[in-house]
């Protein structure tokens, strides 16, 4: 997300380096790449003029810092600024006791409200609420029924959480419908919501290809009648200006508590990121990052300046990585590495884990300076696929001792994997590596973890994936496979 945007900022604030201070001349320089890649991001040009304003203000009034060179002091500057525009503090949902806390969603056709309701749903049930959704989008054909389609997978993939569908398609009619009926239905999700104590009700209403006034009478009389206690508005951030500008005509008439911004992962330009707090007055909650179940984050401020300057979101990196990893499970793994005794099982269930914390180029963009890098990785995800084919297809004796494995052994397990057979001998030299290298680290002292780390820079990498990005692989990471003695 953000790659144009983050790629220009940096390329703008690097250009301050190696001056020896910050200078009026030097700061202007910047401004104008800044304001141009802002521009070029589809934020509001008057938000942008305020921003460029603010930022030059405070940088040549900000004595220089011996500690600090011209271009960290302008980095903070500049994370301060977009912290400011985004909002200051994360804005979360408010819930009530007792139950259950309304929250009513709302949005025009396409902007991705169903998949989104389910993936709030989701959200809310891994967190221990229970969840009742009802379907009050009356307007689409077969829109009750996708919605229940899409609330039984999130029911799924929130791991058994109590999450429920409440959707009357006889309401329905082949030409629209009236008000009352959604209406009607609102107010009997909520009556079942009260009755079997629900903690969060979800109503899903109808949406439009653009604004009219019939789509808010609707709105305004489902406000009315169940009153919720949150209005969310999702929009879709690769509309960029025109999301924040239907967020603003939503937020007149109904007084939005914040928005969702979907499709965030797809969006290069972020415009609608920056300019949707400004221009409503609303916070934004949630943002889309992947089309997974688990594909909805809370937004926070301070967390998205960091990504969109290229420093990276550890915090976010570690919620996840906890999230998806059994902490008694890693303790024990990690003991087995220590002592480099880690087998294709092992590797095989931490591998799959990643892949449950989101693609791994996402997860790449997480980390500090690596964002700005991304994408220029090209990342195979259909690899993962092909490495657990590969030890799915070993025996379990040689999933536990990879030497065994020999030519024909390759042959064998490439057959039964669908894969080449250079592959296979890729991926069994390559494991052989990393354990080679975890028993240096452990047992050899700062020399051995400093020679362990120079055999995975030179070609080590993760067995089955080839050589690290931007470096060949080594001689010794060739397959190589054990010869039978000659009869």
């Amino acid at each position: 997300m953000f790659d144009s945007l983050t790629e220009r900022l940096s390329g703008a604030l690097r250009s301050l380096s190696g001056r020896g201070r910050i200078s009026q001349s030097n700061v202007r320089d910047a401004m104008s790449t800044i304001e141009t890649a802002l521009l070029e991001a589809d934020v509001n040009a008057a938000i942008v003029k305020e921003f460029c304003s603010d930022v030059l203000e405070e940088a040549l009034g900000t004595e220089v810092l011996q500690s600090l060179r011209p271009e960290e002091q302008m980095i903070g500057i500049v994370h301060r600024q977009l912290v400011a525009l985004m909002g200051s503090t994360a804005s979360r949902i408010s819930f009530v006791e007792p139950g259950p806390t309304i929250v009513m969603l709302c949005g025009l056709q396409g902007a991705g409200k169903t998949t989104t309701c389910g993936k709030l749903a989701a959200w809310l049930g891994k967190r221990g609420k229970s969840v009742l959704v009802a379907a009050c989008d009356l307007q689409r054909p077969a829109a009750v029924e996708q919605l229940r389609v899409v609330i039984h997978d999130a029911a799924a993939a929130a791991g058994g959480s109590r999450i429920a569908f409440h959707g009357e398609p006889d309401q329905c009619r082949a030409h629209g419908s009236g008000v009352g009926n959604a209406v009607g239905v609102a107010q009997r999700a909520l009556r079942k919501a009260r009755d079997e104590r629900f903690d969060v009700l979800i109503v899903d209403t109808a949406g439009r290809l653009h604004i009219d006034d019939a789509l808010m009478r609707e709105l305004e009389s489902i406000n009315t009648s169940v009153e919720p206690h949150e209005i969310l508005l999702v929009v879709d951030a690769m509309t960029g200006q025109d999301a924040a500008n239907s967020a603003k005509a939503f937020h007149q008439r109904l007084t939005i508590d914040g928005v969702i911004l979907t499709k965030l992962d797809s969006d290069t330009r972020g415009g609608a990121a920056l300019s949707v707090r400004r221009v409503t007055g609303a916070p934004v909650k949630f943002v889309g990052i992947s089309e997974r179940w688990d594909g909805l984050d809370e937004f926070d401020p301070q967390r998205m300046a960091g990504r969109i300057l290229g420093m990276g979101d550890v915090v976010s990196l570690v919620e996840k990585a906890q999230g998806h990893v059994d902490e008694k499970e890693a303790a024990a793994l990690a003991a087995k590495m220590a002592r480099g005794q880690i087998d294709m099982d092992d590797f095989l269930g931490q591998l799959k884990s990643l892949r449950k914390m989101g693609p791994l180029k996402q997860l790449l963009g997480l980390l500090p300076g690596v964002g700005s890098m991304v994408k220029d990785i090209d990342i195979d995800e259909n690899q993962f696929d092909r490495i657990e084919g590969m030890i799915r297809s070993m025996t379990k004796r040689e999933r536990a001792t990879p030497t065994l494995i020999d030519r024909s052994r390759v042959k064998r397990i490439a057959a039964g994997s669908g894969t080449d057979p250079m592959e296979v001998g890729r991926l069994t030299k390559q494991f052989e590596m990393m354990q080679k290298m975890m028993k240096q680290m452990s047992s050899g002292g700062m020399a051995g973890k400093m020679n362990a780390m120079r055999e995975m820079a030179a070609g080590g990498g993760v067995p089955g994936m080839g050589a690290p990005v931007g470096g060949a692989r080594s001689e010794s990471a060739k397959p190589r496979f054990k010869q039978r003695p000659r009869r």
